[in-house]
């Protein structure tokens, strides 16, 4: 069960990650401060005094630049790569009890999956938002995102089953549109 828990857990602190990288981490660290958070052996460092305080000026400088709007899509290219990492270390802070093979499978495939997704899935609300308004509406969708990303992270922490399976819920909901748009070109190409 506590594997079960951990892997919940995990999920919804990855899919976190894909809305913002360092919010999920600032979360982590102190809620294994505060003793709401058990982590895995050797990422004990993430609960750190030096994490907490790299974490939350990391999170600031990032919830900051992603308000201006032609540093946001910029800001993609680098976040993208650095969301997949930060939800595989996510996932695998939080499945301990496991065997190395399986929690570093679960790290990459899951944690790492569903960071990439959600990241994917920012980018694109991010990219609509740029080619209708101009930039002048992705203030109103980065702040979604980091509210996004803020409310996913506690939830896990409070509640990793509901967490888990919103996230989950969430990517199946995105693979079905997904899904649905490319089998509605290949039926209009003919």
């Amino acid at each position: 069960m506590e594997i079960l828990l951990g892997i919940c857990l995990g999920i919804g602190l990855a899919a976190a990650c894909g809305f913002r990288v360092f919010v999920p981490l600032l979360v982590m660290s102190i809620a294994s401060r505060t003793g709401h958070l058990a982590l895995g052996s050797g990422f004990e460092w993430i609960g750190s005094v030096p994490a907490l305080v790299m974490f939350a000026v990391a999170a600031v400088v990032e919830l900051a630049a992603y308000l201006v709007p032609w540093l946001d899509n910029a800001l993609d290219s680098v976040a993208t790569p650095a969301a997949v990492i930060a939800g595989t270390v996510a996932m695998a802070a939080c499945v301990s009890g496991a065997s190395p093979l399986l929690t570093w499978t679960l790290a990459v495939v899951a944690g790492g999956g569903a960071a990439g997704i959600v990241q994917g899935m920012t980018v694109v609300a991010r990219g609509a938002s740029s080619a209708t308004t101009g930039g002048a509406g992705n203030p109103a969708v980065s702040t979604a995102e980091a509210g996004g990303s803020v409310f996913v992270s506690v939830l896990a922490v409070a509640v990793p089953v509901v967490a888990g399976l919103a996230v989950i819920l969430l990517l199946a909901y995105a693979f079905l549109r997904i899904g649905g748009g490319v089998r509605r070109r290949r039926e209009a190409r003919g």
